[in-house]
């Protein structure tokens, strides 16, 4: 897949604040929780509870977001198509980081288990 450098400087710009309730508003719709989202992310980037609360106070871009994340080594087992696009076949990385934690939303949303969105 390619990448335009328009959609990647996009998702670099992104505020984490202003797509996290929507996050939110997405899951709860299916019945899951906001605890279980905060699991997800913890899972994919390493950043508990308090420091997602802070990243959103701060209002950090994704590319801070994901630039001092801690990124789960399994997250490469991620994958299938999230708005139109193979998330495996992503080149840029930031890009492709951005969409696993979209996946994994649409994945919690779909009412997948938690071991199957965790990878274990």
């Amino acid at each position: 897949m390619k990448d335009t450098a328009h959609h990647d400087a996009k998702f670099a710009k992104m505020s984490f604040a202003t797509v996290y309730p929507l996050y939110i508003n997405k899951i709860e719709r299916k019945g899951r929780t906001k605890v279980e989202l905060d699991q997800v992310i913890e899972w994919l980037t390493g950043y508990n509870e308090s420091q997602i609360e802070k990243l959103i106070q701060d209002n950090c871009t994704f590319e801070v977001f994901f630039k001092n994340a801690d990124l789960n080594p399994n997250a490469h087992l991620i994958k299938g198509i999230i708005c139109g696009y193979r998330v495996e076949e992503i080149e840029n990385k930031l890009t492709q980081q951005v969409r696993y934690l979209d996946k994994l939303v649409d994945e919690l949303a779909k009412g997948k288990s938690m071991e199957k969105i965790l990878r274990k």
